[in-house]
């Protein structure tokens, strides 16, 4: 696919005279970037303690994890169509509902559901709630990729993780260690609200760029079409359907060290349960700080490079490291410190595919980031999957393998993930007038 290149336009050469912007941070965009890591912080407070609080408060161990199952679904599906509609209403109004299905349900959650234990009450409340985050979070993502200039797009989308998983799980868990102690866990629940809303009101109202006001798709798309698109772009566009399953294998690794590593780092290798929370801590918070450089690198050395080689490449190598390391030293902590970090440093590689995969397809990058989005939400299922079909055959060794080599496919795929070639002015399909092409013309990275 080509996409036209208007000489006119100056969007590109037009100097960058605020430190936010140097930094990769559009200014125009900076308050929605601390409006996300205050809304995640309040999304993340319940993260560390809300499975224990339930189970002390009478439900079963089965009903718990029905609960959380629903929450995924519904959270997946969210991601997915986050792009949709972003194209359908603008990004800021997908942000608006967002924020107010999170707020609604949660104040039913809290009025009604927690305090009578009634489990269809919470299987409602909270597994509608799922809808709010990845809209709120995802539609603002999709609107830095909508306005953030190429040359710092892979920087700006690492800002955008890094203020993400800031929040979910790493400082809504420290706020929440406070909170537990000093106010207990259901008024804490009061707090995370007020945090969401907080953070909420902070990105929509100091935000005033224009461009997420309104619609992204072409003028003339319907609305029907528009929402058939975001599914139908994986096979339309196979460079997106191959980047949806790099950003699948991505987290998918990491979802499924949650349901086996807990046990093999204390049964197995002889860790506490307290040093395996602590060395889960330093592999997210390594993860925070690689996001943006990761960002900035994969602007300077290629998008595409830089999640095949530091994504793919180093999650495989890093992946293989974490076990053999660990196996030979068994309990050293310092050892397993510094191999938790390194997996968490390759993990945060992919992240210049956020501003990838936008720009595989100028014209639709709310398909493509639903697309994208898609990846990331079944991430969540296929990791733990896999650990539930090979972990009794082959145990955590061969476990570890598989992620390895899904890594090393990913890198490979990413080879397949090539860029749009730029049209110069007056050479064949070369076309001046406004339309989808011409507005798209300096969103579109080199190749």
């Amino acid at each position: 696919m080509a996409v036209v290149l208007d000489p006119s336009s100056s969007a590109e050469e037009t100097p960058e005279r605020h430190w936010l912007d140097r930094i990769g941070i559009p200014k125009a965009l900076a308050w929605g970037f601390l409006g996300v890591l205050i809304f995640m912080i309040g999304d993340g407070v319940e993260s560390g303690y809300l499975s224990p609080y339930l189970l002390d408060e009478g439900m079963s161990k089965e009903r718990v994890a029905l609960l959380f199952s629903v929450y995924g679904v519904t959270a997946s599906v969210a991601a997915w169509f986050s792009g949709a509609l972003s194209d359908l209403w603008g990004p800021r109004r997908v942000m608006m509902l967002g924020l107010g299905i999170w707020g609604v349900f949660q104040v039913v959650f809290l009025v009604f559901a927690v305090p009578t234990v009634n489990f269809w009450m919470l299987l409602l409340s909270y597994g509608l709630r799922g809808f709010g985050y990845p809209l709120f979070a995802y539609g603002f993502l999709i609107w830095v990729t909508a306005v953030t200039p190429k040359r710092r797009l892979g920087s700006a989308v690492g800002w955008f993780w890094f203020a993400f998983t800031g929040g979910l799980p790493t400082l809504g868990s420290l706020v929440a260690s406070f909170a537990v102690p000093w106010i207990g866990a259901y008024s804490t629940l009061w707090l995370s609200l007020g945090l969401v809303v907080a953070g909420g009101l902070i990105a929509l109202l100091m935000v005033r760029e224009p461009t997420g006001r309104s619609r992204l798709a072409p003028a003339g798309e319907r609305p029907v079409a528009t929402l058939i698109g975001s599914l139908a772009i994986i096979w339309r566009n196979p460079r997106i359907g191959t980047g949806a399953v790099v950003r699948a294998i991505n987290t998918a690794p990491q979802f499924g060290f949650l349901v086996f590593l807990p046990v093999f780092f204390t049964d197995t290798l002889g860790f506490t349960l307290s040093e395996w929370l602590q060395l889960l801590s330093a592999m997210f918070a390594t993860n925070i700080f690689f996001n943006l450089i990761f960002g900035v690198v994969g602007d300077r050395i290629g998008w595409q490079r830089t999640v095949a080689w530091f994504g793919g490449v180093g999650c495989a190598v890093t992946t293989l490291l974490l076990y053999y390391g660990t196996v030979s030293a068994g309990d050293h902590y310092a050892l397993a410190m510094v191999l938790v970090s390194l997996f968490g440093a390759t993990l945060a590689g992919y992240v210049p595919l956020s501003a990838l995969m936008p720009s595989l397809d100028p014209a639709h990058k709310g398909q493509a980031m639903s697309a994208l989005n898609l990846g990331a939400g079944a991430s969540t299922f296929l990791g733990p999957a896999l650990v539930g079909l090979f972990l009794g055959p082959l145990g955590v060794q061969g476990v570890m393998w598989i992620f390895a080599l899904l890594y090393l496919a990913s890198a490979f795929m990413t080879l397949f993930l090539k860029l749009p070639e730029p049209v110069a002015a007056g050479a064949p399909g070369y076309s001046s007038r406004p339309g989808p092409a011409s507005r798209a013309r300096n969103e579109s990275p080199e190749a």
